[in-house]
């Protein structure tokens, strides 16, 4: 049967062939049920892609983990290595200076500034990166069989990984595994060799929030050039990371604060993390260099929010940003320090609105940052999160705006009048059970809980259409009757193995109200592995490993993020009825605050941030191609709408923007800006298979 010509049929000829497809897959063994869903998805799409498989990972930039990467049929990759910033070895290059980072100072020390002043640092020598993650592993007395019956996402061979590559190191020490962690030149160093840091052992991470993402890449429109036409330099990573790092929850500086390690100093604990990079002419991240070059990567994707996994999740569910409401719709300011009515859910929060300005006294320590401390059961602080971004007298919303539309062709932040928008990581308005979480005031509970949304997503226009689609969590069948996750699983403490931030459909009334909806819809991993087995695939799948294996530094490891994605990718093609018309994206969420060298466009007041890796797995690509068009999160989106036919999410949504028009001598950069391309070009339709 040749489903590439069925799918172009007529409306009347494509009525034979749907007839002859069930006939087929039924006289192989699939139920009725199953024909149907199969016969759905060839008549509807543009493309032989039937089945979309989107597995999304946890914080790694590009050049964090393709610095040194060449494509297998020399097609360009840009790069750390093809700039000539570092040598193949992973040693500084010739163009080292590309990569430069500084330090800065806040000379007004009351204002949140995009691109302060700035200047060396101490001795031409980075600050020294500090270890992070577990002295031992996470999972309890390091025992093989636990892993094993707490996991199920992983390729056999990985499972060892579990149980190994502690630091074996104190903590916010400086990380005497990187060779010459003293005395490092300002830029990017590789974080591995061979010997006391190989490429399964733990490692630190860097700060990945909002305004502090926005601040690292040094925007301005003074630094504008032909190779950087945004003015994002990209030169302050280390900078902030050492001033402010991953926020203080409101908390002042302590007074023996330093931006460089001592025995006596506090510090953020995280040192120049940012600029650690893998090695893969060295031997790194083995199985993703392989699906680079045997399938196609793009090497201008990137993460569509600047800041941390829960808001780049919900931008790539809903094309948009969410915001603080009264649940039913209606936008409302967020508490806000002695706003706080005393009857309130969220009583004794000091602060949920963002303020990036400098504490006074200090150089740029946050005055409110932070995912906030405490819960129902003890007092709570700090937390700041949103920002009403269509004001600019508010907090740290000035210095972005101003950036936007000084730009030579100015970007439209893109806020309503109003809505303070979430910006980093809340729990969503309902847990697994479809109860709802913000007004749930149990002891184990967070405050710091975002009120059921009603902003529309992918998931409401697929359905709309009679579009199947499923997201699968890892470990969702252990979340849903256990939401507070106490149930103590492998890691030996209360558990957040299912990520309750990295489900987009867990935030939306429109899916989780409704149990006819929820329960058709969210599932466990371990159904994705029956339902492959089974031809059993959704049109359009999301997939999020466990905390474990999702590839997070610190509190997992990119080994096991390859482990968990092997497994997918050997049991479709082991399937040849799924392989043959599925189409695999693997991504990750956001960049982790690692650096990256690429081209960063504008695109509203939220981002886009760094590039990340993306690499598509299908029989429908070339073997070792690199798609340089501009692309982020809300890509996938638009590929969905291109392949089933479908329009925008709403009126408002990223997926309005046009697919992107570019000169033949920089292909990385829209002319026709903002614009983000659909992933069409990924993929090779004309190959016959």
């Amino acid at each position: 049967m040749n489903f590439k010509r069925l799918a172009s049929q007529t409306a009347s000829g494509l009525r034979i062939g749907v007839t002859s497809a069930a006939i087929l897959q039924l006289s192989c063994g699939f139920t009725l049920a199953q024909a149907a869903q199969s016969i759905e998805s060839n008549s509807l799409t543009r493309s032989p892609i039937k089945h979309l498989i989107v597995i999304i990972g946890e914080n790694r930039s590009f050049d964090h983990v393709f610095a040194t990467y060449q494509s297998k049929n020399g097609e360009q990759v840009f790069n750390l290595l093809s700039q000539g910033i570092v040598n193949k070895d992973g040693t500084p290059g010739p163009n080292f200076y590309k990569a430069e980072q500084r330090a800065a100072a806040d000379p007004t020390a009351d204002k949140f500034l995009l691109a302060p002043a700035k200047s060396a640092f101490p001795n031409n020598a980075l600050p020294a990166p500090l270890v992070g993650g577990p002295k031992d592993s996470y999972v309890t007395g390091d025992s093989l069989a636990l892993a094993k019956t707490s996991e199920n996402g992983l390729a056999e061979e990985y499972y060892p990984s579990l149980v190994s590559g502690g630091t074996g190191l104190t903590a916010h020490t400086p990380d005497t595994r990187i060779k010459n962690v003293d005395s490092l030149k300002p830029g990017p160093f590789q974080l591995t060799n061979g010997k006391t840091f190989t490429y399964t052992d733990y490692a630190a991470s860097p700060v990945h929030r909002f305004y502090q993402m926005w601040q690292q890449l040094d925007c301005a429109v003074g630094h504008i050039t032909p190779e950087r036409p945004s003015g994002c330099d990209a030169s302050l990573f280390s900078w902030v990371e050492t001033t402010v790092g991953a926020g203080a929850n409101g908390l002042a500086q302590p007074a023996n604060f330093s931006t460089n390690y001592s025995p006596t100093a506090v510090t953020t604990g995280e040192g120049s993390t940012a600029l650690g990079f893998y090695n893969v002419q060295s031997g790194d991240v083995p199985y993703f260099k392989s699906l680079a070059d045997n399938y196609a990567m793009s090497d201008n994707f990137h993460q569509s929010v600047n800041g941390g996994t829960g808001a780049n999740h919900i931008m790539l569910g809903h094309g948009d940003a969410i915001w603080f409401s009264d649940g039913k719709g209606t936008a409302l300011k967020p508490p806000h320090s002695t706003e706080v009515d005393a009857g309130s859910p969220n009583a004794g929060v000091v602060d949920e609105i963002e303020n990036p300005n400098p504490a006074p006294g200090t150089n740029n320590w946050y005055s409110e940052d932070g995912y906030g401390g405490g819960s129902y059961g003890s007092a709570s602080y700090g937390g700041g999160s949103y920002s009403n971004c269509a004001d600019p007298t508010q907090p740290g919303v000035a210095a972005v705006v101003k950036y936007l539309q000084g730009l030579p062709k100015p970007v439209d932040p893109h806020c309503e009048v109003g809505h303070y928008y979430l910006l980093n990581n809340y729990n969503p308005g309902y847990f697994g059970n479809g109860n709802n979480a913000y007004t749930d005031k149990s002891p184990d509970n967070t405050v710091f809980t975002i009120p059921p949304s009603s902003t529309p997503s992918i998931a409401d226009k697929l359905m709309a259409q009679n579009i199947s689609w499923k997201y699968y969590g890892d470990q969702w069948n252990n979340y849903v009757p256990d939401p507070y996750q106490l149930n103590y699983g492998a890691i030996g403490q209360k558990s957040d193995e299912y990520c309750t931030i990295c489900n987009p459909f867990q935030y939306d009334t429109s899916v989780m109200a409704n149990p006819a909806v929820r329960n058709s819809h969210l599932y466990d991993t371990s159904n994705l592995y029956f339902d492959i087995q089974h031809n059993n695939l959704p049109a359009v799948a999301f997939v999020k490993p466990s905390g474990l294996v999702d590839g997070h530094p610190a509190s997992s490891k990119l080994d096991l993020f390859e482990g968990f994605t092997k497994k997918i990718v050997d049991l479709v093609k082991a399937n040849p009825e799924m392989w043959k018309d599925t189409a695999i994206i693997v991504t990750f969420d956001e960049g982790g605050g690692y650096y990256d060298s690429g081209y960063v466009q504008p695109l509203d007041f939220f981002g886009d941030g760094t590039r990340i890796p993306m690499i598509v797995v299908s029989p429908y690509v070339k073997a070792g191609h690199i798609s340089h068009d501009y692309t982020d999160h809300v890509s996938i989106l638009k590929f969905i709408e291109r392949n089933w036919k479908m329009g925008p999410v709403t009126t408002r949504s990223r997926d309005n923007l046009p697919n992107p028009i570019v000169a033949r001598d920089n292909p990385y950069v829209p002319l026709n800006g903002p614009a983000i391309g659909d992933l069409f070009d990924l993929f090779d339709f004309d190959t016959v298979l």
